[in-house]
């Protein structure tokens, strides 16, 4: 299992941090992830409590289901399906105030499930992956509420 922690200090307001965050559809303007669907709507928000994401990319294609939602202070994840297939524990993206901005904090350990090689593709591969991917979120982010 591998845990993939980013971490970035945003210039915008904790509540326009977070809803750019959990809005999963920003997701698909970083290169590599080619699609985003919300399949179902979370009881208090469209990617509220509940919600099931689906995201095509470049390195796989993911359900996943919020399951806890506090904004603006924190939302979980969970990756239930994947190709390829992988065991995900869980995903959590924390916002804090700090000063006169927003730290986040992204945090999601997985372990792709190959037999024999699952664990060093999960540090070689997937681990580089996702830490390239929440960091190219996390920039798109800061540029976009830096804007408004």
């Amino acid at each position: 299992m591998e845990t993939v922690v980013v971490e970035r200090t945003i210039s915008a307001p904790r509540a326009e941090v977070f809803d750019w965050i959990s809005n999963a559809h920003n997701y698909t303007r970083v290169p590599i992830v080619f699609h985003e669907h919300l399949a179902e709507r979370g009881t208090d928000a469209p990617y509220g409590l509940g919600a099931v994401r689906v995201l095509f990319a470049a390195f796989g294609w993911f359900r996943e289901r919020i399951t806890a939602y506090d904004p603006p202070h924190s939302f979980d994840y969970h990756v239930y399906l994947s190709i390829p297939p992988a065991r995900h524990e869980n995903g959590r993206v924390t916002h804090e105030d700090v000063g006169s901005g927003t730290h986040v904090t992204w945090t999601s350990s997985m372990e792709m499930r190959i037999p024999l090689v699952g664990a060093t593709l999960t540090r070689w591969i997937a681990r580089p992956i996702f830490v390239y991917l929440f960091n190219r979120i996390l920039d798109l982010a800061t540029v976009d509420l830096a804007r408004r």
